[in-house]
């Protein structure tokens, strides 16, 4: 009996270091497989320092040619489509509206009506936003007019569940709050990497939430803009 509980034993033990060696490969590819996923994301994190912030799609930095050949429209109703013309603030230097020539252009989305075309609504976390505009610009001298600015204004109660799904994607955001008159402290969240920042502010009063996507520099380029078209002495833009 004694050596059939030694042959057990030692049967047992056999079982025990096989399985032992077959699990230490699967470990190793486990170990293996958790290491590349984290060097991914590390790495995945650092392109995205480099990348412009995309609303739902559309990055910053593409070209008014690039948006309007896309077919992401992120508003309501079906059917929507943008519709570009000059900015109203390149409009007050004198540009002509709805001019191919224009330094700077702002789009909306909009849709047919009964009585012609009407503005649409910008959809923003899933709700219709209470205003929009995508304004791009011809950066640096060069041909193309370049999406700088995403902005909408948006109720409180998407603007705080906006908040919390940012934070979830890019990190905890600056906060920065601004004194206003009466009307207490006006939260305002910036998220930021290299070369773009998304910031989120609760205006007083209404509560209502500003959504701005923005390219780092452009104030710069527009203020460029405008010199160019104060200096150019043109008639037409």
């Amino acid at each position: 009996m004694r050596l059939k509980r030694i042959a057990c034993a030692l049967a047992l033990l056999g079982g025990a270091l096989s399985m032992l060696a077959e699990a230490q490969p699967v470990a190793r590819e486990a170990n293996a497989a958790s290491a590349a996923s984290k060097a991914a994301s590390a790495d995945a994190r650092r392109r995205s320092q480099d990348t412009p912030f995309a609303f739902r799609g559309i990055a910053l930095g593409i070209t008014l040619d690039e948006f309007r050949a896309g077919s992401t429209v992120r508003a309501t109703p079906i059917g929507s489509v943008p519709v570009c013309e000059t900015d109203v603030q390149a409009g007050a230097l004198g540009m002509r509206l709805k001019s191919r020539e224009s330094l700077t252009v702002a789009c909306r989305w909009a849709h047919r009506a009964d009585d012609g075309w009407a503005v649409s609504q910008a959809v923003v976390d899933g709700a219709p936003a209470l205003e929009h505009v995508l304004r791009f610009a011809r950066v640096d001298g060069q041909s193309a007019l370049r999406l700088y600015e995403i902005s909408f204004v948006i109720d409180e109660i998407t603007a705080e569940d906006l908040r919390d799904a940012l934070a979830d994607r890019y990190g905890t955001p600056r906060l920065v709050t601004q004194s206003v008159s009466s009307s207490g402290a006006m939260p305002v969240y910036v998220w930021e990497n290299a070369v773009s920042s998304i910031t989120l502010c609760f205006l007083p009063g209404t509560r209502n939430g500003t959504l701005t996507y923005l390219l780092k520099g452009s104030d710069a380029w527009v203020k460029s803009v405008v010199r160019q078209w104060q200096a150019s002495g043109a008639e037409a833009g």
